[in-house]
């Protein structure tokens, strides 16, 4: 399976942020990719207002992403923000740092567990956690999804492949600082030597990158993102600035991984 991920950097206008996704879907899917991976907080980037743009998804800008990956005829990965709920199914106050999966055959989403309260940042401030993982099947692999701050948590991700996924994916909004980006990068080989999954890791690219000055302590991006294979290899890679790759995704070679190093099979429960 041919896969994409689409380094963009998201601004305050939705539509724009519309725009920039409907463009590199379809640089992806000329490309031949059958999914493109894009980063989280895609909707809106991280240092404005999110509760006034928080919509179900059912809503007008996740109702146009899924038409455009029908239109295309690709999956799509995004990350948005949905309406957060309360105990009693009323509006909290707060929204959901969720991914939309969807295009033929696909219709999934997932809501952000890990928030990011870390590095002078509190995204629980305004974020309501999810709790379960999310898989979802396309191009015959299986997918699990986490967002950002997710990728310093293992357990995560061995859920994923509890639950059948060959391939993880992260999709992020990095935060920038001292080895910020090496982290970034470390992490996502270490979850794929976790798991023995391919790790499709889309950040968003860094502002300063396209003389934006950062907002505050918000992480807007560092670029850098990366498919790792299952043994921890970086396979293919971005630079800081915005831009597209694409990379082959074989499940055989996570079968190939998983006899090699059956850490799955092996591991223990303490």
């Amino acid at each position: 399976m041919r896969i994409a991920l689409a380094q963009i950097i998201s601004g305050r206008e939705l539509a724009d942020n519309l725009a920039l996704l409907e463009d590199y879907a379809r640089r992806a899917k000329e490309g031949g990719a059958e999914l493109v991976v894009f980063p989280e907080a895609t909707m809106r980037a991280f240092g404005n207002s999110l509760l006034d743009i928080a919509e179900p998804l059912d809503g007008p800008w996740a109702s146009r992403v899924r038409e455009i990956a029908q239109e295309l005829g690709i999956v799509i990965v995004a990350g948005m923000f949905t309406p957060g709920v309360s105990s009693d199914g009323s509006g909290n106050g707060k929204v959901r740092n969720t991914l939309i999966a969807t295009g033929p055959g696909v219709e999934a989403n997932y809501d952000k567990i890990h928030l990011f309260d870390a590095f002078g940042f509190a995204e629980s401030d305004t974020v309501d956690a999810g709790t379960d993982p999310v898989t979802f099947d396309a191009g015959g692999l299986t997918f699990g999804l986490a967002t950002c701050y997710d990728v310093r948590f293992p357990a995560l991700f061995t859920a994923n492949a509890d639950r059948g996924a060959e391939v993880n994916i992260v999709s992020a909004s990095w935060g920038a600082g001292p080895g910020k980006a090496e982290q970034w990068k470390l992490l996502a080989r270490a979850r794929a030597i976790d798991t023995t999954t391919f790790v499709l890791a889309c950040g968003q690219g860094d502002p300063a990158s396209q003389g934006i000055e950062p907002k505050g302590a918000a992480p807007t991006g560092v670029g850098h993102s990366v498919v790792v294979s299952p043994l921890g290899a970086v396979l293919e890679e971005l630079d800081a600035g915005p831009g597209l790759l694409f990379a082959e995704l074989d499940a055989a070679v996570v079968e190939d991984a998983r006899v090699k190093l059956p850490v799955l099979a092996n591991r223990r429960d303490f």
